[in-house]
């Protein structure tokens, strides 16, 4: 699933160069893992408790914008419900494309129903654009 994950972002780079933000990375790095072999994208990491030296430490409910200006794409993978809203205002506020693959069987926040949901092979998650 992660490997059809990162295939996805892939096609949606599409050859350009592409600035992506992994938003709550957490523990779990296979997303990132994928994404980083391409070399025509440029991958930030962040999370409010950084555990890597490359994760650059952000709390999403008062973002750093800096971080962010230039971003195309913006995911996060599983993130907690109460911090979904803050994702999506995030998104809204760079104008870029947002992903957010929720845990398994757990619904997105109502707050996000502009989203829609996107079956790619084995993966699913939900997909905006707002540029």
């Amino acid at each position: 699933m992660w490997d059809d994950f990162g295939e996805y972002v892939s096609k949606f780079i599409n050859g350009k160069n592409l600035n992506v933000a992994e938003l709550a990375i957490g523990h779990f790095y296979d997303v990132s893992n994928i994404i980083e072999k391409y070399d025509n994208i440029n991958l930030i990491k962040t999370d409010i408790k950084p555990t890597q030296e490359d994760i650059i430490k952000d709390d999403l409910k008062n973002p750093n914008y800096n971080l962010y200006r230039d971003i195309d794409l913006m995911y996060s993978i599983r993130p907690p419900y109460e911090l979904q809203p803050y994702i999506f205002n995030l998104a809204k506020t760079i104008k870029c494309q947002l992903i957010i693959k929720p845990l398994s069987g757990e619904n997105l926040s109502r707050k996000l129903a502009l989203m829609k949901l996107k079956n790619y092979k084995k993966a699913n998650f939900y997909i905006y654009d707002f540029r």
